[in-house]
């Protein structure tokens, strides 16, 4: 057999039968005696010449009339922080498995549609979002395919790159330098490419398709291109690519569109979300009430067991913050938002409501939901039981509380926690979106960086991490003045960001730096029985500041230690600190210390920094 492609094994696939002897990447005699569509392989080479000959794998069964096409979809251009955000591997491709007619192909059934990572079985849950976008997709395209069609649209591409062909006449009728319209007919030429490259007589296909819209496709040079901002990506990720390479291709490159902005999209509906200040990193359901219960129903939510087990602070902390923002006197403004909890009682409607807002309820079911100390103790079945005997919503709204954090939060292990902060609750907290994080760097190589300081009071975090850092000056948002103009208000001394962040619940005196002091001392004097190192939270009377990386552009205004950044994408935070009994931090801290930086990288992992 010539076997050709990266070969996975039954025991690597996606639960298949072990029974079965076949390897990925057969292409030859197995299945001599049944008829393979010539389109169907001119489409799989098609994916070797855009791509590599280990792109594409090919399944036969013998004497059944199917096959298993394996694409595999590179996803190296992920952030590493995206990547964990989003639970995938990116060192490895996500598999995407067509099942088609062996003898019809494209003039068959509609192929069923799987989407995986062989290493990555469980909590893959990017790939149920990927293959209901998928399936969608291909239902679509199936409606005019036919293999009779995409021939034709072969025929064209060939005549349109004839050496003495279409193509000559093109350029002789066209400015070199005027854009080719977009068109599903054929592929988008860039101007870069026109230039001193159509002379060539043997121009390959490949240079066209490497040099489209697709957000991941590489240059001769090896280069990946980055993905674009989300107002570009936002009108072309759902663009329908050229079929002039086959249908095979066609699904790959709106794959490459989709992945890097699936966050921008409700994993139910797949339409845009509109958030106050863009975009979040975690892919999430929207609001509305056929996505919320259907959400439900798939049981998509249904992590908090592993969620517990796995990141009990951070679920500790998520309590912590709702329970805030719910009994703070501003919870019409900062609770927000507001739950979409569906009635376990009955599933056709909503218990907690947006639209029916019920914040006594909701405190009941919230006074119910038991101390993740307790449920760390015990099978996670018997507690849950337990919190339903107590309030049958507790533990649904456990869940919303957990699946509609749109952050990255980590608790930092002691070895990578910042000393001078003088606190064991420590969290890695990330809350931009691809495009948000790809436009940060790009400031970042033009103007630097630097880390400063943002203080609120803990009430005001359960939004933000759902809404993202917003600009709050002059919005109902706004809890202090805007003495220095509109803008994200940060310090680089740890003093002046305490005292923000203890501001809220009724107290709106900014304490002095002397009076921050005592307070830090006194939290240095007390005796070691106490269990200030606890794993979990042991207070509900919580201070809470974020340390964030700025761009220090001229839009970066200072007032002496007060600065003010009106580009929230020039702000993004990196981590989150949490003091217990009203304590607070060291307040002599300045970012600006060479000590203090050097510390800051460490923890990063970065040895070179540039400000």
């Amino acid at each position: 057999m010539d076997i050709k492609g990266q070969c996975w094994t039954d025991e690597e696939s996606d639960g298949e039968n072990e029974s079965e002897q076949f390897l990925y990447g057969i292409q030859g005699s197995c299945a001599a005696d049944l008829y393979r569509h010539p389109q169907l392989d001119a489409d799989i080479e098609a994916v070797k010449d855009i791509y590599t000959d280990s792109a594409v794998s090919v399944r036969e069964y013998g004497t059944i009339d199917d096959v298993d096409i394996d694409l595999q979809i590179n996803i190296g251009f992920l952030d590493e922080e995206v990547a964990t955000a989003w639970k995938v591997i990116r060192t490895e491709p996500i598999i995407l498995r067509l099942r088609f007619s062996l003898s019809q192909y494209l003039d068959g059934p509609e192929p069923s549609v799987e989407v995986f990572q062989p290493s990555n079985k469980e909590g893959f849950s990017l790939g149920l979002q990927l293959k209901k976008i998928l399936s969608t997709f291909t239902s679509q395209q199936w409606k005019h395919l036919s293999n009779e069609f995409l021939k034709a649209q072969q025929e064209k591409r060939h005549s349109w790159f004839k050496a003495g062909g279409t193509i000559k006449k093109f350029r002789a009728g066209l400015s070199i330098f005027s854009p080719i319209p977009k068109s599903p007919s054929f592929p988008l030429i860039q101007d870069t490419v026109l230039k001193g490259k159509l002379s060539v007589p043997e121009l390959r296909v490949t240079r066209l398709m490497n040099r489209s819209i697709s957000c991941t496709m590489k240059n001769p040079k090896g280069e990946l291109f980055s993905y674009p901002p989300s107002s570009q990506a936002g009108g072309h990720c759902k663009n329908i690519p050229t079929l002039e390479y086959g249908f095979l291709v066609q699904i790959m490159k709106y794959s490459e569109q989709r992945i890097p902005t699936l966050n921008e999209y409700c994993v139910v509906c797949d339409e845009q979300h509109v958030f106050q200040n863009g975009s979040m990193l975690k892919p999430a359901v929207c609001t509305r009430e056929l996505c919320v219960f259907s959400f439900y129903t798939l049981g998509v939510m249904s992590g908090a067991a592993e969620e517990v087990a796995t990141g009990a602070e951070v679920v500790d902390l998520l309590v912590a913050m709702c329970r805030a923002a719910l009994e703070s006197p501003r919870k019409s403004i900062i609770f927000e938002p507001y739950p979409s909890v569906v009635d376990p009682n009955d599933p056709k409607t909503l218990a907690f409501n947006p639209k029916k807002k019920n914040y006594e309820r909701l405190q009941k079911a919230l006074d119910s939901v038991m101390s993740i100390r307790e449920m760390t103790q015990g099978s996670y079945l018997e507690i849950k039981k337990q919190m339903d005997k107590l309030d049958p919503l507790a533990h649904p709204l456990l869940q919303w509380i957990i699946s509609s954090n749109r952050s990255h939060i980590v608790k930092l292990p002691l070895s990578r926690q910042l000393k001078f902060m003088h606190t064991s609750h420590q969290f890695l907290l990330l809350s931009s979106p691809p495009a948000k994080e790809a436009r940060f760097r790009t400031a970042k190589k033009l103007y630097g960086s630097t880390f400063a300081f943002h203080g609120s009071h803990i009430e005001n975090w359960h939004s933000v991490l759902r809404n993202g850092l917003v600009n709050a000056s002059y919005t109902k948002l706004q809890l202090h003045g805007a003495a220095y103009g509109k803008g994200i208000y940060l310090s680089p001394i740890s003093s002046i960001s305490f005292g923000y962040s203890g501001m809220g619940k009724g107290q709106h005196r900014m304490p002095t730096k002397d009076e921050l002091v005592q307070r830090y001392n006194r939290m240095n004097t007390i005796p070691q029985s106490r269990p200030i190192q606890s794993r979990f939270l042991q207070s509900r009377n919580l201070n809470c500041i974020a340390l964030c990386e700025v761009i220090t552009s001229k839009d970066l205004q200072k007032h002496g230690n007060i600065w003010v950044c009106p580009v929230s994408d020039h702000v993004c935070t990196r981590f989150f600190f949490v003091y217990e009994d009203g304590q607070v931090g060291d307040a002599n801290i300045n970012t600006q210390e060479p000590k203090v930086q050097k510390e800051i990288m460490r923890v990063i992992g970065t040895q070179i920094y540039s400000s």
